[in-house]
């Protein structure tokens, strides 16, 4: 019998699961290369072409399956489709057969190898996540002048684990269409924010992803066993492995249920301290799991996907269909939906520019304020979506009054358009911002004149009071949601709030982290916005404690005087008190990306 085989990947969706490897080949195979004669030119171009339009037909197959549920699915099946014709893509492909003379399939990988390299230098999570579409469709391409198979052939069973080295949108929209119910997915590539990930979360099936070489070492029908939560991974698990992991799906899904039993009750603390719960998505097929999960509403609708994987921009009317389509999803429940957070590292097609540091560079607001031609359709959208439900605007990183009276001329700009157009609005749309700098925090009771709301983006927060880039290996450790500025940074924004009689939330990472909840309770944090299925855990910490017993805890975390003594005194507190559930979690709780 083969020995066990441990793996440590990214907990991409929790849970635990075990069960029979369905393997999933998606391997990049080594391409043929090969010059061509003059005279072989033409052929190789029709052969290429040929193969674009054999993807086409297959994308717009896996399309034509997808049930109406699954319209995000079918936006990424569009956007790939898209992609076949982009001339970034597959039209400099061309290019290369023609004018150095090399086959078709070389020619593909070369130009997507050259995109791909481009997102390595993007900042932002979810964006970068965005290159495996780029690989995907350039794969799906080579797969097709291979004369290889591109989509899958057979649906795995149920209770299976699926193991692939990355699955593509097309194969996510396979696996889980029909009722299909797989008990769990391990990939090589991936984290938080790809699009497995996503949807893994919002069908709540366990998920390890990044793992590097799981699909070399599982063979077909090995048993597995993953912890969606840790990212522990074991192929070939012993007698005891198994023991161990179903005792963890168990307290798993005994956890799930008691949480879930409070979905209809109000997240108050047991003297009476009531804190609103809502769910930050970027996806419409996330809302059945965050409702069934007792969300009070979507705290933050990130609206970057709606510019993803395309030639053009979205128009005035793609934005209203979603916004409207998210709020009728929502009846009675309060939906924030931010403005576009692009610019800098995160430009569109042909808008690129070259900044020595774009994480300070025309990003978010700056951006959308240097381009109103995107911005101002966007705004006359979610204008128009007001009568359809209870909504909120969003605007991300505002660093002072001047730009937010700047946004605000627009914001009123475009709803006298959408009026003289003969339009509806709601009488009242609140604009908020994201406090997300050392400048907005400590000027943010001016800043509370203007604004309706405030919501805490912690994640930039933390990496602009800090003076850290969260993706330098380096300097990472610094990174802590406990720091003491940090805590007091907070409690600042808050009590500015409250000053000015405008309600203030929490969305970044650390208001899913369980260790986290209380050290927010006490700081008179009044809405937390998470992933949907954090809540049921952090309703039952407010639950469970007094407003007075985590005040103490927070007194006694600020009297440490440094960021590590901090944190390790209120994680290690928050596991003795809670053990079954700030001990089951990963170290962050949160399935929010790192870009909220």
């Amino acid at each position: 019998m083969s020995m066990p085989v441990k793996l440590v990947g990214v907990g991409a969706s929790p849970g635990a699961a075990v069960g029979r490897a369905f393997p999933i080949d998606r391997r990049r195979l080594p391409e043929p290369r090969r010059h061509l004669r003059p005279e072989e030119v033409e052929a190789e171009l029709a052969r290429l072409q040929d193969a674009v339009q054999k993807s086409d037909r297959q994308l717009e197959a896996v399309r034509a399956r997808l049930g109406p549920d699954q319209h995000q699915h079918a936006l990424i099946i569009e956007a790939h489709r898209m992609m076949l014709a982009d001339p970034v893509l597959l039209g400099e492909a061309i290019e290369l057969v023609r004018q150095e003379r090399i086959n078709a399939e070389w020619a593909v990988r070369r130009v997507v190898r050259q995109v791909s390299e481009q997102f390595d230098a993007v900042e932002d999570l979810y964006l970068r996540e965005r290159q495996s579409d780029v690989l995907f469709v350039g794969e799906r391409v080579v797969r097709n002048l291979m004369g290889l198979g591109a989509d899958l052939n057979e649906a795995p069973p149920d209770d299976s684990i699926v193991v692939a080295q990355d699955l593509s949108p097309a194969d996510v929209a396979l696996l889980f269409g029909g009722g299909r119910r797989v008990a769990g997915i391990l990939c090589d590539a991936g984290g938080k924010v790809s699009h497995t990930a996503i949807v893994a979360r919002a069908l709540e099936v366990p998920a390890v992803l990044g793992v590097g070489r799981g699909a070399e070492l599982v063979g077909s029908d090995d048993l597995v066993a993953l912890d969606g939560g840790s990212g522990l991974v074991v192929i070939r698990p012993t007698e005891v492995d198994v023991r161990s992991f179903l005792d963890l799906q168990r307290r798993y899904r005994e956890r799930e249920r008691e949480a879930l039993a409070t979905r209809g009750l109000e997240a108050a603390t047991r003297d009476g301290h009531r804190v609103v719960l809502r769910a930050n998505i970027e996806l419409v097929e996330e809302i059945p799991s965050l409702v069934a999960h007792g969300a009070d509403g979507i705290g933050l609708y990130r609206t970057e996907f709606l510019f993803l994987n395309r030639r053009t921009v979205p128009t005035e009317e793609e934005h209203y269909d979603v916004y409207k389509r998210l709020l009728e999803a929502m009846p009675g429940h309060q939906v924030t939906v931010r403005t576009f957070d692009l610019g800098g590292d995160k430009a569109l097609p042909g808008r690129e520019r070259q900044e020595e540091n774009p994480t300070l560079g025309l990003r978010a607001v700056r951006y959308c304020l240097a381009h109103p031609e995107l911005f101002m359709p966007q705004l006359r959208a979610l204008w128009r979506a007001s009568v359809h439900g209870n909504l909120r605007v969003m605007f991300p990183l505002i660093s002072g009054r001047g730009e937010l009276r700047r946004v605000r001329r627009l914001f009123y700009e475009a709803r006298d358009q959408v009026l003289a157009d003969g339009h509806e609005v709601a009488d009242d749309l609140p604009a908020g911002i994201m406090v997300e700098t050392p400048a907005a925090a400590v000027t943010a009771e001016d800043l509370a004149e203007d604004a309706a709301f405030f919501s805490i983006g912690t994640n930039d927060l933390i990496q602009y009071s800090l003076a850290i880039d969260r993706r330098n290996r380096d300097v990472d450790y610094l990174y802590s949601p406990l720091h003491p500025a940090i805590l007091r940074f907070i409690r600042l924004i808050v009590e500015a709030g409250r000053a000015k009689g405008i309600p203030v939330s929490v969305c970044g990472e650390m208001a899913g982290d369980p260790a986290c909840t209380l050290v927010l309770v006490a700081l008179g944090v009044g809405e937390l916005s998470m992933s949907g299925t954090a809540i049921p855990m952090v309703k039952q910490l407010i639950r469970s404690s007094s407003r007075a017993e985590a005040k103490e805890l927070l007194e006694r975390a600020l009297d440490f005087p440094t960021a590590e003594e901090t944190e390790k005194y209120v994680r290690g507190e928050m596991a003795r008190r809670f053990p079954d559930i700030c001990g089951l979690l990963p170290e962050s709780a949160s399935t929010t990306s790192a870009r909220t």
